[in-house]
């Protein structure tokens, strides 16, 4: 076998770079990711049939296959930081103009981390959001704010409100919690009618009236 020289190799791996750019090798990294349902493996990567990129080369281009896919906007599914979790999650909430949702991340499945991951990472969710620096209340402080969001719809729609008032509520407002999570948070059952118990009791003290039908006035 011919020996090979160093030089030689060298120009021959700079023509090999030169078939595919950095842009080209990232979108092909984010549309496999869209196929995959999310941030694909090196393997799962070399399997997508629709690739025209070898892993060896997104590696030969970036440094390493997760250097690749953070250039990609794609987070890895390993050895991400803390920070780089909370930095995904505070762009999210810059393209959003709002807190990001679980919803949302379900949504963007390959570019954002999981909430498995968060949840691994961070104990939850909310605390990883609220590390983030979003406004997301905790424990005692969470329950609060829903009794103070139930006020509030309920002034707006003249009654103490149903869930179903909530889930509509809620789409039009994704800052209010879902009507599960407010449900999950009281302990006696049944549940709502005791969530619309605290809600009366919080327009009482600001001074509304509420009648025994849940209707309310000023």
């Amino acid at each position: 076998m011919a020996a090979i020289d160093p030089q030689a190799l060298a120009d021959f791996q700079a023509g090999i770079r030169k078939r595919y750019t950095d842009g080209q090798i990232l979108v092909e990294l984010r549309e496999s990711a869209e196929r995959l349902g999310r941030s694909p493996t090196m393997r799962e990567f070399a399997a997508d049939a629709r690739t025209k990129v070898h892993p060896q080369t997104v590696i030969e281009h970036f440094g390493s296959w997760n250097a690749a896919k953070r250039q990609a906007g794609l987070v890895p599914r390993r050895f991400a930081t803390r920070e780089e979790l909370l930095g995904r999650l505070r762009a999210l909430g810059e393209e959003l103009g709002r807190t990001p949702t679980a919803r949302d991340l379900d949504e963007r499945k390959g570019s954002m981390p999981s909430k498995s991951l968060l949840w691994h990472t961070f104990g939850s969710l909310a605390r990883a959001l609220r590390e983030a620096g979003f406004d997301v209340p905790l424990g005692a402080e969470r329950l609060e704010r829903a009794v103070e969001q139930g006020a509030a719809l309920a002034r707006v729609l003249g009654r103490l409100p149903k869930m179903e008032d909530w889930k509509r509520a809620r789409r039009d407002d994704p800052a209010l919690l879902t009507e599960w999570q407010v449900y999950r948070m009281i302990d006696v059952q049944p549940a709502w009618a005791a969530f619309q118990y605290l809600v009366r009791e919080r327009l009482l003290d600001e001074g509304a009236s509420v009648e025994p039908d849940g209707s309310v006035g000023a």
